[in-house]
């Protein structure tokens, strides 16, 4: 028997939560159900989730600050965001916090469902990604994609997956260009102007991962995408 995909859902309105929760039970999810973000910080630490969605706006304590909150503890859970706003800085620092997508309210159950799929897909198994333990040299540091490690001497950097992803493209292309569209349908599955936005903020955690060698350079290449020198 398949084990069932546990979910957090943190949703301030108690009529789209419970309808929310009713509905990803009969899809065979199971759903636990905060009215905040102090109540869904609480259940997080109990125990362990294969998806989290927060509402952005909620009392007490916010999505943004809860999804900060769960990146410190686990840097691979899906994360998608629920937000009333159709605001581009809204999303985007939805992004920078860690999160995997967004949907604006109102929406269908059915899109929620394929967008937690799609995310569930991606994240259990990507394309053009290696099989078996792979590690890299760039410049000074070792890249260890199988175990998510960035390292220069003792000191060693956890990535996030997508980062982890991000950079096994841009070594896979060093000193050639990865190109942008090829990165965001193989890491997003779609290269949408918001996904490109996520991309862009990946890209700049990439880069301050790897300041402390200054032979190691990721270009912006304009109108293509992406180069990783390594001198």
């Amino acid at each position: 028997m398949k084990k069932k995909i546990k979910v957090l859902l943190c949703e301030d309105d108690p009529n789209l939560g419970t309808l929310l929760r009713e509905y990803l039970a009969a899809k065979n999810f199971e759903c636990d159900l905060a009215v905040d973000g102090q109540e869904g910080a609480k259940l997080f630490k109990r125990q362990p989730y294969d998806f989290i969605i927060l509402d952005v706006m909620m009392p007490i304590k916010d999505g943004f600050t809860l999804a900060q909150e769960i990146r410190h503890e686990d840097k691979h859970v899906p994360i998608l965001f629920l937000t009333a706003k159709s605001m581009k800085e809204d999303t985007l620092e939805g992004f920078s916090v860690g999160g995997d997508d967004y949907m604006t309210k109102p929406f269908s159950m059915e899109e929620l469902l394929a967008r937690m799929n799609a995310i569930l897909r991606r994240s259990s198994a990507l394309p053009d990604m290696p099989d078996q333990a792979v590690e890299q040299q760039i410049g000074l540091y070792r890249f260890d994609y199988n175990k998510q490690r960035l390292m220069l001497d003792s000191n060693e950097i956890k990535l996030t997956t997508k980062e982890n992803e991000l950079l096994y493209l841009l070594c896979k292309n060093k000193n050639g260009v990865m190109e942008r569209s090829y990165a965001l349908k193989n890491i997003w599955g779609d290269d949408n102007y918001f996904n490109g936005r996520s991309m862009d903020v990946y890209i700049a955690k990439l880069r301050k991962h790897l300041q402390e060698d200054s032979t190691v350079e990721i270009l912006n290449i304009h109108g293509k995408g992406f180069k990783l020198l390594v001198e």
